[in-house]
């Protein structure tokens, strides 16, 4: 798959799994769940984007995974601030918004 060799695919998807592994014994089930899903959702759609046929559909996907990185965002700052124990990846997010 050429998607391996995108760095942005590889960095997201590594966020992903730090996500996962972190917040394994995390009690609040909606929070955990929003986190993964939105952290799984990144790479995902990089990957489903790549694959697509066209171009308006890979930018499409590519808008899609910058959106669910912002939701990981938000709820990865709302964590950190209501004292959730580190749900990994949180200086890795920030460093992406501050590559912006």
């Amino acid at each position: 798959m050429k998607i391996k060799n995108l760095e942005v695919w590889q960095l997201s998807y590594q966020l992903s799994c730090a996500i996962y592994h972190q917040t394994k014994d995390l009690r609040d089930w909606g929070y955990k769940d929003q986190i993964t899903r939105s952290g799984l959702s990144v790479p995902s759609n990089i990957a489903e984007g790549i694959e697509r046929q066209s171009n308006k559909e890979q930018i499409q996907f590519m808008y899609i995974a910058r959106g669910s990185l912002a939701e990981l965002m938000t709820q990865l700052m709302i964590g950190r601030d209501i004292n959730y124990p580190d749900t990994g990846g949180y200086a890795s997010v920030e460093e992406m918004d501050n590559a912006d």
